[in-house]
C-alpha cells in the first residue's frame, strides 16, 4: 500500500496528521530546512514528536535539505546525529557535501533525495542510489508516463508530490528569491517572489504569470500505487495544522480504500486551500492550464478548520492492536502482558486477589476490562486470562493494571533502534592558489558566436550542446584561435529527451569536441555515455568544501562555485577541483517547464527574449531553453570586471562571461573589458551575491 506523506510545520501538525491517518510525517529541526520560516520545532519539541510517532506507529522523516557552509558543517552533522539518536526514520537532503558527511557520520539511518535535488529522470535516480541514498522525491514537472518508468527501473525507492503547492521553477534551481531579495530558497528562505504580480507585453489582465494552481491527484492514487510508487507526499509545512488534518484524513481513507473522492471530498479540499481550483498539468503532460492565485479564507473556510482541530485534539484514533494476558492465582501478585504488532512484550503485576464474598472475578469479565484500552493509542485484538475461582479483583485494580500495561508499552516502544554514530570526516583540502585564472565564455545563440568575439581569444567557450550541433562552422572558429569549445547541456533532460541529447553529444564528440558541462547528477551517465569529460555547472549548487570534494570523486574535471556564495565562502572552500565563477551576465533567476511567453501573450514567439516587468519597473528577461522551457535571467547584469583584483584572489581556475540576450557588438565590448581593454560597463548592473551573501 502506498506510504502516505503529511507536513508538520508545527507540533500540533504532527498531532493532526498522526490522528488522521499519515504514514509517516516530514518536518523541520534546526537552520537546515527548506521551509524555516515554518514554525519548525525546538529540541524537546521534536523528541517528543518522535515519542508520539514511534508510539503511533508513524514513521518520522526530518527534512535537512538546504545548501550547508563549511562553517556550519559541524552543526549539520550534530543535529544529524541527534536526530538519528531519537529514532527518526530518514533525512531528507540535498547538499552533495552534506550527504558525503552523514554518509560516515550517521551510517545507519536511511538518506532521502529531496526534490531540491532535482531528480527528473532514471540516470539521476541511479546517481542517487549510487550515492547510497535509498528514496528519491521525483520532481514535480514529471508526468505519470515519466513517473512510471522511472520507478519501474528505479533501483531505490521513489516518492512524489500529491497535492499541494507547485514552484513555477525547478526545485534546487531556483535563484529568484536570492538574487532579488538575498532570501534564497535552497537556503529555506524562499519569499515566494513568483506568486507577487508581474505583466508581460503590458497585459495587466495576466497579472500573476508565474503563480501556478495546486496540485491535485487525489483521484489518481491507485494508478500511482500501480506504478509501483513507494510514497505519495502532501506539500504543506507552511499551512496551518488543520490543513494537514484535513487533507491528510481525505488522503488517507481514499488509499485505505481505493477508492475514487466524493463530490463533498474534493470540496473540502478546494476549500481548505487552492488556488481557483486544482491542476494535474504535469501529471496529466497537458500545461494549458496551470495558472491561479489564492483567494483569503471565508467563513466557512474558518468553520471547517474549527470543526476539524476538534477531531483531533485530545483523540486517540491512531491506534495500535495489542494483546492482553493475565494470570490470576491465590496468594499471588496478579500478573498480566501485553504484546504489540513489533513483538514487544511488557508485564506488570498488582495486589494479591482477594478471597469472593459476594461475586467473583472470572476469566471473561477480566480479559474484558483489560481490553478497555479507550483513550490510548492501543485497541486489544485479543485479552485472554487464567482465573482461579473464588477470587476477586476489583475494578479499579484492574484499570490500574492496565494503565502499567500502557504505559510500559508506550516507554518501550519509543526506544529507538541503537545506531553508531561516528567522527565527521576532517575538512578536504585544495590545490593550490591560482593566480591567472584562464578565461571563459558562455554564450547562448549562434549570433553571439562571430568571428571578432573569437578574435578576443577564450580559453574555452561554452556553448548550448544544439546550438554547437547545428553551427559547428562557427564552433571552428574559436577552436582555431586555441579555444576549447565544450558543450553545455540543458537543465532539465527527461528520459524522452535524452536520446536527442546523446545523439548531439556523439556527433560532436566525432567531431573533436570531448567536453561537457553538466548541471545536474541525472546528465552525467548522458555525457559520458557519448564519450566526454564533464564540468560541474551552477546548477549542481556547489556551495561547500565537501561538495568540492564530491566533485571530485565523482571525476569532474572543475566545478562552478554556487554564485550564492560570498567571495570569501569561494576564497576559504577547499578547491579539488579547479574551480570557475560566474562573473558577468544575467544570472539565471528561474528555468521551468511552463512557456510564461505563450500563456501571457496568446502566442509563443520563442525566437526573440519576452520581458517580465514587476510592479517595480524592473524587467526580467523571459527566453527559451531547451524543448521549449523557459528560463527568466535578472533583470541586471552581474558585472565584476572592476573587481579584477579580488577574483584573482579567491584562487580561481577559471573566469566565465554569461552571455545571454546581449548581441554580437556587446559581447565582444565585454570580453576586451574583462581583457582590459575599453571601459564598458553596463547601465544596470550587480554584484550579485559576492558580497552581500545570502539567509
Amino acid at each position: 500500500m502506498l506510504e502516505l506523506l503529511s507536513p508538520a510545520g508545527s507540533p500540533e501538525a504532527v498531532v493532526a496528521a498522526v490522528q488522521n491517518g499519515a504514514d509517516a510525517v516530514y518536518m523541520g529541526l534546526g537552520i537546515f530546512n527548506a521551509r524555516r520560516g515554518a514554525k519548525n520545532f525546538s529540541d524537546e519539541e521534536f523528541e517528543k514528536a518522535v515519542r508520539y510517532c514511534r508510539i503511533r506507529d508513524c514513521k518520522v522523516y526530518v527534512t535537512m535539505n538546504t545548501l550547508v557552509g563549511d562553517r556550519e558543517m559541524e552543526q549539520a552533522v550534530e543535529l544529524a546525529r541527534r536526530v538519528s539518536d531519537l529514532g527518526a526514520d530518514a533525512i531528507l537532503v540535498q547538499d552533495l557535501g552534506l550527504l558525503s558527511v552523514l554518509r560516515k557520520a550517521v551510517p545507519d539511518i536511511p538518506l532521502h533525495a529531496s526534490t531540491q535535488m532535482s531528480i527528473h529522470n532514471l540516470a539521476g535516480v541511479e546517481a542517487a542510489a549510487e550515492m547510497g541514498l535509498t528514496r528519491a522525491v521525483l520532481a514535480r514537472e514529471l508526468s505519470f508516463e515519466q513517473i512510471k518508468f522511472i520507478t519501474k527501473h528505479s533501483p531505490i525507492e521513489t516518492e512524489i508530490f500529491v497535492h499541494g503547492a507547485l514552484c513555477f521553477c525547478h526545485s534546487g534551481q531556483c535563484y529568484m528569491s536570492s538574487l532579488i531579495g538575498r532570501r534564497s530558497g535552497n537556503r529555506g528562505m524562499c519569499a515566494q517572489p513568483c506568486r507577487m504580480e508581474y505583466t508581460m507585453g503590458g497585459r495587466l489582465e495576466d497579472s500573476h504569470p508565474l503563480s501556478l494552481k495546486d496540485n491535485c491527484l487525489v483521484d489518481r492514487l491507485r494508478e500511482i500505487e500501480d506504478a509501483g510508487v513507494a510514497c505519495v507526499k502532501i506539500e504543506g509545512r507552511m499551512k496551518r495544522p488543520e490543513y494537514t488534518g484535513i487533507v491528510t484524513g481525505i488522503y488517507s481513507k481514499i488509499i485505505k480504500e481505493r477508492r475514487e473522492p466524493t463530490e463533498e471530498e474534493m470540496q473540502t479540499l478546494a476549500d481548505a486551500f487552492s488556488r481557483q481550483g486544482f491542476t494535474q498539468g504535469y501529471f496529466n503532460g497537458d500545461k494549458a492550464d496551470m495558472f491561479g492565485v489564492r483567494a483569503e479564507t471565508d467563513k466557512v473556510g474558518e468553520k471547517m478548520f474549527a470543526d476539524a482541530r476538534k477531531e483531533y485534539i485530545g483523540k486517540e484514533e491512531r491506534r495500535v492492536p495489542v494483546k492482553f494476558y493475565a494470570v490470576v492465582n491465590a496468594g499471588e501478585a496478579v500478573k498480566a502482558a501485553a504484546i504489540d504488532n513489533r513483538g514487544n512484550k511488557v508485564v506488570a503485576f498488582g495486589a494479591e486477589p482477594q478471597k469472593a464474598i459476594r461475586q467473583a472475578i472470572n476469566s471473561e469479565v477480566l480479559s474484558d476490562r483489560l481490553g478497555k484500552t479507550g483513550g490510548t493509542p492501543y485497541y486489544c485484538v485479543d485479552a485472554q486470562s487464567r482465573v482461579q475461582s473464588g477470587l476477586y479483583l476489583s475494578a479499579s485494580e484492574i484499570n490500574e493494571l492496565r494503565r502499567k500495561l500502557v504505559t510500559a508499552l508506550n516507554e518501550r516502544r519509543a526506544i529507538p533502534q541503537p545506531r553508531r554514530s561516528l567522527p565527521m570526516p576532517q575538512l578536504p583540502s585544495g590545490q593550490s592558489a591560482v593566480t591567472d585564472p584562464v578565461m571563459i565564455y558562455q554564450v547562448r545563440t549562434a549570433e553571439q558566436l562571430t568571428e571578432e568575439l573569437a578574435d578576443t581569444r577564450p580559453d574555452y567557450i561554452y556553448i548550448p550542446v544544439k546550438v554547437m550541433h547545428d553551427n559547428f562552422d562557427l564552433v571552428r572558429m574559436f577552436k582555431e584561435r586555441g579555444a576549447v569549445p565544450v558543450a553545455v547541456l540543458p537543465r532539465v533532460i527527461t528520459d524522452s529527451e535524452t536520446k536527442d541529447i546523446f545523439v548531439m553529444l556523439r556527433s560532436l564528440f566525432d567531431l573533436g569536441i570531448n567536453e561537457a558541462l553538466v548541471g545536474n547528477l541525472g546528465h552525467v551517465i548522458i555525457a559520458r555515455k557519448a564519450g566526454m569529460k564533464t564540468r560541474a555547472d551552477f546548477g549542481m549548487n556547489v556551495f561547500n568544501s565537501y561538495s568540492m570534494d564530491m566533485i571530485q570523486k565523482m571525476g569532474f574535471l572543475s566545478a562552478t562555485a554556487s554564485f550564492e556564495l560570498r567571495l570569501a565562502q569561494v576564497r576559504d572552500m577547499a578547491k579539488c577541483v579547479p574551480t570557475e565563477l560566474i562573473a558577468y551576465g544575467r544570472l539565471p533567476l528561474m528555468v521551468s517547464d511552463q512557456c510564461v511567453i505563450s500563456h501571457s501573450l496568446g502566442a509563443c514567439n520563442c525566437q526573440s527574449p519576452a520581458q517580465l516587468s514587476d510592479r517595480m519597473g524592473s524587467t526580467f528577461p523571459v527566453v527559451r531553453e531547451y524543448e521549449h522551457r523557459n528560463v527568466i535571467y535578472n533583470s541586471r547584469k552581474l558585472f565584476m570586471a572592476d573587481k579584477n583584483d579580488e577574483l584573482c584572489g579567491v584562487g580561481l581556475w577559471g573566469i566565465r562571461l554569461m552571455f545571454t540576450t546581449e548581441g554580437a557588438r556587446e559581447c565582444v565590448q565585454v570580453a576586451k573589458r574583462y581583457k582590459g581593454e575599453g571601459d564598458y560597463q553596463p547601465n544596470d548592473l550587480t554584484r550579485g551575491l559576492y558580497y552581500r551573501g545570502v539567509d
